[in-house]
């Protein structure tokens, strides 16, 4: 239960609270991802359903079916008495599995949460619509194994050769390219994926050495190859220059290094861990795992100091997609249109962190459950962490040098909470940091790094090139194809409350007319500009191109219902952090269909329950009938409702030398940024930097105060 402040009650009251807490303590918190336990549970109800008989019967997602809003709030935020009402709260997962070439959709109920833990399916539905669940780890190494074995590759990679011990394949979502694609039936050519190969042998970076021309296709449900294409030969890319392990890539580069640091915290850590309930100065929030979203940060309450209060700011958010599209129209090419979330799941890619180097000395690290394609549990460690960030910034500060005889100097340092997670979504990695401010911001970032994916071409020098290689060269006989990064986040707000408002604080250019009716005046001065504020009515009004804007543009979020001591609408507002591409695919591109939300960067619509994955819960072969653009076309209400928004950090990929072998770390994001919401700055009473009475690291004779680092 969220610890808050709660108004004076009377003792007996209070003690009810008390035990009601008490009794609710051995329970998981309403919003915690499933244990092993009830994991466990999960399966042997599932298969011991007689609703699904046919098998084998594999699990593609299992989690958490989180309670209705209104209970949850009311178990975080509400002042209720009776111990029942926690133990009423239904705890429930979903289950999406395949059998008999269907794909069945199970809640089960969890019926005791302890480690004999107990479940029961409670309803079933099979998918008639189109799209299929995200692929398991375990067929795709089904798959992948098939490649040796089959005689016309081993003829390829013959010809080429190529030493089979040395070769390497990746499973790739095969996409949709029209005609029918209906699940229950099966698609135009059935559960499909498409399956590239490359050579290992002296690199552990196999992605810069592509068996280029060939082109395998594997039906999941049946576990066989369907199609073969070997269109083109192209030489494979050496292996010098290509490996980015230590000691493989060649020794440091001579000159001067940056000295080690470490991050020194006297007192220690300044934040608690409860469960999953995180409290840290004056925020507190959620933090759970999600097999499809990986993070999931939910009940985010920043704390107002001069009010006592803790109030809302955020009820749920996570990833929701990725979306990565290639801009190569070849045959080995064209479909590299991936939906990383939906299509193959990003929890199962989140591996462990290492400590002192994904993530600072000062680090917690957390674990998360999910469950294989048996349905047993899987124990995924170190796989998020928590850490302050000490990076030396301020938080606000002034110099006065005109008061006289005084210089007076007022600095804050810049202190944060980061929860973060890395996702390896085969080439790439993805670092995907929440950052808590104490001035009531949390800022989103989104970091790019790993391995290129490259093209083999017979190309050694770009003057060779003469027609759209659709690349750069990064090195002789590779390609590093064009993309496309967009990183979509479901962030449903709560600010102060459920019921928000959209609000476009437009900056429009006004000519001085001198008319002090329109609040100029007889000055020389001939232009000024000004706000117009415009509330979004219904999703149409939500929708925003950032980079097609009338103007410069303020979006916030408002409680309509709750104005400042002086009259403002309290609220939040998005400011981009770079990384605000969209999408400049044909309208009628597949894919672009599939993905049509990364035209524009901002999406707002009515909260609802089952509306969480911007490219549709069944993402693979989607159509793009269902998901956020298809949703939104509703045009619903969201003025004064309880909304949701959707975001998309975006990066159009030029790569250049630079990015190979693996890329420098690039970064984008936004922030949310408290905007009227408090009566003023929330951190005017901070305390000021203290040294501790010690130096972390001090390199004169006698310290001062400009000498010492902490």
């Amino acid at each position: 239960m969220m610890a808050h402040s709660m108004p004076q009650l009377p003792v007996v009251i209070l003690g009810a609270l008390i035990a009601a807490a008490a009794a609710a303590s051995s329970r998981p918190h309403p919003l915690d991802p499933l244990s092993a336990a009830e994991i466990t549970a999960v399966r042997a109800a599932v298969l011991a359903s007689p609703l699904v008989p046919a098998r084998p019967l594999h699990f593609h997602y299992v989690g958490l079916d989180e309670p209705d809003k209104p209970d949850v709030l009311a178990y975080a935020y509400g002042t209720t008495t009776s111990p029942s009402f926690w133990h009423a709260m239904p705890r429930r997962a979903l289950v999406i599995a395949r059998a008999g070439s269907q794909s069945h959709e199970l809640r089960v109920e969890i019926t005791a949460r302890n480690a004999s833990a107990a479940a029961t399916v409670i309803s079933h539905a099979v998918h008639r619509g189109v799209g299929f669940p995200a692929f398991t780890l375990e067929e795709q190494v089904a798959a992948e194994a098939l490649a040796p074995a089959y005689p016309p590759f081993a003829d390829s990679v013959r010809r080429r050769g190529v030493r089979m011990d040395d070769v390497v394949c990746s499973v790739l979502p095969a996409g949709w390219f029209g005609g029918a694609a209906r699940a229950g039936a099966g698609a135009a050519a059935g559960r499909v994926a498409k399956m590239q190969c490359f050579v290992a042998g002296d690199t552990a970076n196999y992605y810069a050495r592509p068996i280029e021309g060939v082109t395998l296709v594997v039906d999941l449900d049946r576990m066989t190859i369907v199609g073969y294409k070997d269109r083109v030969t192209y030489p494979v890319p050496k292996a010098e220059g290509t490996d980015y392990r230590a000691g493989k890539a060649g020794p440091p580069l001579p000159g001067p290094e940056p000295a080690p640091g470490v991050v020194v915290q006297p007192e220690g850590r300044g934040f608690q861990i409860d469960g999953h309930v995180v409290r840290w100065a004056n925020w507190e929030f959620h933090v759970g795992f999600d097999t499809r979203a990986g993070a999931v940060i939910s009940l985010g309450s920043v704390h107002d100091a001069d009010t006592g209060l803790w109030r809302r700011v955020l009820y749920r958010g996570f990833v929701s997609e990725v979306f990565v599209p290639y801009m190569d129209p070849a045959e080995e090419w064209y479909f590299r249109t991936f939906l990383d979330a939906g299509e193959t799941d990003l929890g199962p890619w989140a591996y462990p962190l290492q400590p002192g180097a994904d993530c600072p000395a000062n680090a917690v690290y957390l674990d998360g459950h999910s469950a294989d394609q048996d349905g047993n549990p899987v124990k995924a460690r170190n796989m998020m962490c928590v850490f302050e960030r000490y990076a030396g910034d301020v938080a606000w500060r002034h110099t006065e040098s005109g008061l006289p005889d005084q210089l007076i100097t007022e600095v804050r340092p810049d202190v944060s909470l980061v929860v973060r997670m890395v996702v390896s979504a085969g080439n790439y990695d993805y670092i995907l940091d929440w950052e808590f401010k104490t001035s009531g911001t949390i800022k989103f970032s989104v970091s790019l790094t790993g391995l290129l994916e490259v093209k083999a071409t017979p190309y050694t020098h770009t003057d060779e090139i003469t027609a759209d290689a659709h690349g750069t060269m990064v090195s002789e006989n590779t390609l590093a194809i064009y993309h496309d990064h967009y990183v979509t986040y479901h962030l449903d707000l709560d600010i102060d409350g459920t019921n928000n408002s959209f609000v476009k604080n437009v900056i429009t250019t006004r000519r001085n007319t001198g008319d002090p009716a329109t609040g100029g005046g007889a000055t020389p001065r001939r232009s000024y500009w000004t706000v117009q504020r415009e509330v979004a009515e219904t999703e149409a009004d939500g929708q925003v191109g950032l980079d097609t804007a009338a103007g410069p543009t303020d979006l916030l979020f408002v409680n309509p219902g709750k104005k400042t001591r002086i009259g403002n609408e309290v609220g939040y507002r998005l400011i981009p952090v770079g990384a605000t591409a969209a999408s400049v695919l044909a309208d009628d591109d597949f894919p672009q269909r599939r993905a049509s939300y990364t035209k524009k960067q901002v999406w707002v619509t009515p909260y609802n329950k089952s509306e969480k994955w911007a490219a549709g819960t069944y993402a693979d072969q989607s159509t793009g009938d269902d998901g956020l653009a298809a949703w939104s076309g509703r045009n619903r209400g969201i003025r004064d409702e309880d909304i949701v928004l959707w975001y998309t950090v975006g990066l159009h990929h030029i790569p250049y030398q630079e990015d190979f072998p693996v890329m420098p770390t690039l970064t984008g994001g936004f922030e949310l940024r408290p905007s009227n919401f408090f009566e003023r700055n929330p951190i005017l009473r901070a305390r000021p930097a203290t040294t501790h009475g010690h130096s972390a690291n001090c390199s004169c004779d006698s310290a001062t105060a400009g000498d010492v680092l902490l």
